[in-house]
């Protein structure tokens, strides 16, 4: 039984921040990182974004093992808070002075084999769909929301004949207004995306080296290779069977401490107070990842910070893309300002008169302005909105 000042559970971008959090206050403490991958930690977003668009490799690791011991491989199957102590599925155990919880969450499943099917998700991931990228030609991408429509046009970008399904109206529906999200619809099929909205698949079967994908509204197409993107599950299992609270993930205070004590929680799986919004909430990005992990290690090491960071996330389509930060449902009251129809401008998303999220649309460096937007307590009619935000040319 090995013993560690310091236990992770975890290895995304959270966990890694995390090291780096303990390593600011604690230079000696030892620090040990259980993760479920065979990899060490390295930039997620990169496995959608810029691997496809030619980054080497080599620039997305974390280099985690200079602050940290990595147990790679395992999954930590039962954690005891009374003992302080954490087992893993080949019986090793571990025991712990603080224990972080950083569990992320795992790709939701269709029914149709799990040999099937791509679930896009980590770099192992990366490597089995970029093998078959560099072989096949033809893909089909289930889900139209944040992941699937990264992985379709990263497909198109390397040469890729690629179809597209989903159930909403279009690409990105649930969180886009809906003439942008229509244009997408037409923007990925200039491209040479097939989109098909409106559908789900209903069978995967496999044939040889080929696959036969049924739709629920009778399509049948023969393809090479099928990617999955249709979201995540907290992973919260472990903690739930530990007795910590869970709620929509591991509920956390401020100070990103669990119910019990000497249990921290960070990342995907986290149920926390977003103060900018005044509620509780998960987020499922970077940046949210990068922050929340830094604060949870440093608050591990004797910091008594509170997490009051409104957290970012970003997506690239083809050429274009977007920052955003706040609530975006397509559900919501929005406005849109444009500087030039769908190619740049700002979305508001209003709930009582506040704005409650803000997507900058193929411009950068005003985040900060949309975080201090969602501060104001307004009451904002839509032609308050116009021109809030520049458009930086």
């Amino acid at each position: 039984m090995k013993h560690y000042k310091y236990l992770i559970i975890g290895g995304g971008l959270a966990a890694d921040a995390a090291t780096r959090g303990i390593r600011e206050l604690d230079p000696d403490g030892s620090i040990g990182l259980i993760s479920m991958e065979k990899d060490p930690p390295y930039m997620r977003p990169n496995l959608s974004k810029g691997l496809w668009k030619g980054r080497p490799v080599e620039k997305i690791w974390r280099k985690t093992e200079e602050r940290a011991e990595l147990i790679l491989g395992r999954k930590a199957t039962a954690l005891d808070v009374r003992k302080k102590s954490v087992e893993d599925d080949k019986g090793d155990k571990y025991t712990y002075d603080k224990l972080l919880l950083a569990t992320g969450g795992s790709p939701i499943h269709l029914p149709f084999g799990e040999q099937n099917i791509i679930y896009y998700r980590d770099f192992q991931d990366y490597q089995n769909l970029r093998k078959m990228a560099d072989e096949k030609d033809h893909f089909i991408v289930i889900g139209g929301g944040f992941i699937g429509s990264e992985i379709a046009a990263a497909l198109t970008m390397v040469g890729k004949k690629v179809t597209m399904v989903f159930l909403e109206d279009a690409i990105n529906g649930l969180v886009l207004p809906s003439d942008l999200a229509h244009h997408l619809n037409d923007f990925y099929r200039e491209k040479g995306v097939e989109v098909i909205p409106n559908d789900s698949v209903a069978s995967v079967d496999k044939e040889g080296e080929h696959f036969t994908v049924r739709t629920k509204n009778g399509r049948v197409i023969e393809t090479d290779g099928v990617v999955a993107g249709i979201g995540i599950r907290p992973n919260v299992e472990l903690a739930e069977a530990a007795g910590l609270k869970v709620d929509n993930g591991i509920v956390v205070n401020e100070k990103l401490e669990t119910s019990v004590e000497d249990i921290y929680a960070t990342g995907d799986s986290v149920n926390f107070f977003h103060m900018a919004l005044g509620k509780r909430t998960r987020v499922e990005h970077e940046d949210n990842a990068v922050k929340m992990g830094k604060l949870a290690g440093q608050n591990m090491a004797g910091g008594n910070e509170a997490y009051n960071h409104t957290p970012l996330f970003y997506s690239d389509l083809f050429e274009l893309g977007y920052e955003a930060v706040g609530e975006t449902s397509s559900k919501m009251e929005t406005v849109s300002d444009w500087h030039e129809q769908f190619q740049k401008g700002t979305i508001y998303y209003l709930d009582g008169g506040r704005v409650r999220g803000v997507v900058l649309w193929n411009f950068w460096k005003q985040v900060d302005n949309a975080r201090a937007l969602m501060l104001e307590r307004g009451p904002f009619k839509a032609e308050d909105l116009v021109g809030m935000i520049k458009v930086n040319e």
